[in-house]
């Protein structure tokens, strides 16, 4: 069986960033990912834009050129695969890595595919699989019932319809500005008494303006505490109970990586946050050979890290881990010529 030098996990922009990094410092090296390339924003919003600048979401060197001063989720898509055509880098999908295990001095990645398993093995490891696989659960009766979501994508089907959204944040903004402008009737439900400290400067007047106007209903300092086939109930800030009409519910209320086979790994994590311990210079864990990069590095605190700061992890744990592989085989070759 081949030896790589290096297995990244995970093909979103940190993920293929490494991979360009580690091409360059010449290391044989393979991207596995469960899905397609980026595929985290493959699955953001159909009509998603971005907030941030087209350079700002650049790797490699690689221009991304847009007409527009914040490029689409369909130009990012397009930018990304150019980026894995540019660079030529080795991905294989369709892989779910199921465990990292140590077999001497290597690492064994397992995964399942639709082919049936397949085994890596490596002299390093990579994790890069981002924050949105698993949906920050509210642990309410309710929630699995299918006219409710964690995932929002476009406003169409629920024209004319009653739509409750449970979240305050960017994703909440966006998501109930499109509906309300596509006729759905659109009622927020978030637990702080202001929305949060993150909204983009230029949406939150935007969403005031329209709970002021009351084109879209907001319940500030609200809890849900359970949802039915046609309401979401709530108790108000001041205990007033209320019971919000609903014929789809989403629940966007932020995400986290699945972590599991880290963890099977021997990769501790901070029991709150979930935030897998490593060396926030050299991205190590506390398992020798095995590192996180990206969104991945935040638990459940996937506010501090983007594709803007993000981009630049996978430059710096490679030149670590190109350091420390020639630091081996120099050692291996003084052993041989002693």
């Amino acid at each position: 069986m081949s030896v790589y030098d290096l297995v990244i996990v995970g093909a979103g922009p940190a993920g293929l960033a490494a991979a360009i990094a580690a091409k360059e410092h010449g290391l044989r090296t393979v991207v596995l990912e469960k899905g397609v390339v980026v595929n985290t924003i493959l699955h953001f919003p159909l009509n998603m834009v971005f907030f941030t600048t087209p350079e700002l979401l650049e790797i490699g060197g690689l221009p991304f050129v847009t007409p527009y001063e914040k490029p689409t989720r369909a130009e990012a898509l397009r930018y990304y695969r150019r980026v894995v055509d540019t660079f030529q880098l080795a991905i294989e999908m369709g892989q779910t890595v199921t465990a990292v295990t140590k077999e001497g001095e290597l690492f064994a990645v397992a995964t399942s595919s639709a082919d049936g398993p397949r085994r890596w093995l490596a002299r390093a490891v990579v994790i890069a699989t981002g924050a949105y696989d698993l949906p920050n659960r509210m642990d309410i009766p309710g929630e699995d019932l299918p006219h409710v979501s964690h995932y929002y994508t476009e406003a169409h089907p629920y024209f004319r319809k009653k739509v409750v959204i449970v979240g305050g944040a960017n994703s909440t903004a966006d998501a109930a500005l499109e509906m309300y402008r596509a006729g759905v009737h659109v009622t927020i439900v978030h637990r702080g008494d202001d929305w949060h400290k993150g909204l983009k400067y230029w949406v939150r007047p935007d969403l005031e303006n329209r709970v002021k106007e009351a084109s879209i209903v907001a319940r500030l300092g609200a809890t849900v505490t359970r949802i039915t086939a046609k309401a979401v109930e709530i108790v108000r800030k001041d205990g007033t109970p209320e019971s919000l009409p609903a014929d789809a519910v989403f629940l966007l209320t932020g995400y986290h990586s699945d972590t599991t086979f880290l963890a099977n790994a021997g990769v501790t994590f901070d029991p709150v946050g979930l935030e897998p311990t490593h060396d926030p210079e050299t991205f190590e864990t506390n398992v020798p050979g095995v590192y996180v990069i990206g969104n991945v590095t935040t638990g459940k605190q996937t506010n501090r890290i983007f594709i803007e700061n993000g981009r630049f992890h996978g430059k710096k744990v490679v030149d670590v881990i190109a350091q420390r592989l020639a630091a081996q085989d120099e050692a291996a070759s003084d052993i041989v010529r002693g």
